[in-house]
């Protein structure tokens, strides 16, 4: 009885840390592998930034871990399900996450195209607008006929960069400047007076990586009570916090080098990893980010395509390969347009508007009515428990 118990408490702990790596994963891909989203939201904040990161993070988590429990107890099955929960009796309001989400995939693809591109041109400097093309055409023929290739070696490309990443930073911020200087000058000149703009930054932050939401509510179906949705998300905060905490030390340790580069702050991570002379990590970590940006450009195509290759608009054409191919087409060209503005660009404006969206949207209601709704719901569910076990 007692191994029974432990083996279910063993595999109920497994569960949690698997969710907790697949927000994890989410969140530490290849857009912040670049370095671009920490540098663009933490590093200009100076000392505040460490805290504006941790803030981020607890409010990403806290989030899903609400979303989770909503979606749990109540046995719903899709995420549209979720938000009319959420917003009842005012259903109609799931099309303002929906707005949001398709925009949030929009800009991805483009990030992933430019950011794709502008690591090609760190190594064969050529044209940035011939690589936007050539990586548009990469993710057009992947995701009508390689998708599943893609996915196979995705996760694997995944844990590559992240353990590089990490690796980067933990050398990276012992071979820059003085972090403790930096942090004290920066404090002596401006004090507390960016304290407002590092906490607006968390909430912008944390509100585009919302986007992640529909997958985490369906992986986290392997959850089967509160607690194990509590402990899945308290690891995720402390993984999620070290990794960005890590990347914004790193960073602001170096910024004297990169923000004095033309185009340094486009891919920080990977000028800082030739500067410090890694060569050979140099090599793998470009190969990897490209091929983790591409990977999350199929991906993230590859989820739209199955989204609308079968809407009304199409029902005409039989193939199901020219259906793909139109939708995947469309995207990817209207997000190749996006990414002519650039990573930064597309970090800075299109994630950041997004990001002011799914505050309204996903976090505020979550983190508001989503707790009363899910306490109060907890309360029911117990009470007729209670009741149908005093009856037996």
């Amino acid at each position: 009885m007692n191994k029974s118990k432990k083996e279910a408490k063993n595999k109920a702990l497994f569960s949690a840390i698997s969710v907790g790596m697949v927000l994890f994963s989410a969140h530490a891909g290849g857009g912040f592998a670049t370095g671009n989203q920490a540098n663009t939201y933490f590093v200009n904040l100076g000392w505040p930034s460490i805290i504006s990161a941790i803030i981020a993070m607890f409010l990403l988590t806290m989030t899903m871990r609400e979303a989770m429990i909503m979606f749990n107890d109540r046995n719903l099955t899709s995420y549209k399900d979720l938000f009319k929960t959420l917003f009842h009796p005012f259903d109609k309001l799931v099309v303002f996450f929906e707005i949001f989400f398709y925009i949030m995939v929009i800009m991805a693809i483009a990030a992933a195209i430019s950011g794709a591109a502008s690591a090609l041109q760190e190594y064969l400097p050529i044209n940035y607008q011939f690589y936007v093309i050539i990586v548009g055409i990469i993710i057009l023929a992947l995701t009508i006929f390689g998708a599943d290739l893609v996915r196979k070696v995705s996760t694997i490309m995944g844990m590559v960069i992240l353990v590089s990443a990490v690796g980067i930073y933990l050398v990276g911020s012992f071979k820059g400047d003085n972090i403790f200087n930096i942090f004290a000058l920066d404090y002596i000149e401006f004090g507390f007076s960016k304290v407002p703009m590092a906490i607006k930054n968390a909430f912008v932050y944390a509100g585009f990586q919302c986007v992640t939401l529909p997958t985490m509510i369906v992986c986290g179906k392997v959850l089967k009570n509160k607690e194990q949705v509590k402990q899945s998300m308290r690891f995720s905060f402390l993984i999620n916090t070290i990794a960005l905490t890590l990347s914004v030390i790193m960073l602001s340790s170096w910024k004297s080098f990169y923000l004095n580069i033309e185009g340094g702050a486009t891919l920080p991570t990977l000028l800082i990893t030739r500067e410090i002379g890694l060569n050979i990590l140099f090599i793998i970590y470009g190969i990897c980010l490209v091929l983790c940006l591409l990977s999350t450009g199929v991906t993230t195509t590859f989820g739209f395509v199955s989204r609308f290759e079968n809407s009304k608009v199409l029902e005409n054409i039989n193939s199901p390969t020219k259906r793909r191919a139109i939708v995947a087409g469309f995207i990817i060209c209207l997000s190749m347009i996006i990414s002519m503005v650039g990573l930064t660009n597309i970090i800075k404006y299109g994630y950041g508007y997004c990001g002011y969206l799914a505050i309204a949207v996903v976090i505020v209601p979550f983190l508001t009515v989503g707790v009363y709704k899910n306490r109060i719901y907890g309360k029911e569910k117990e009470n007729i428990e209670s009741f149908a076990n005093e009856t037996i």
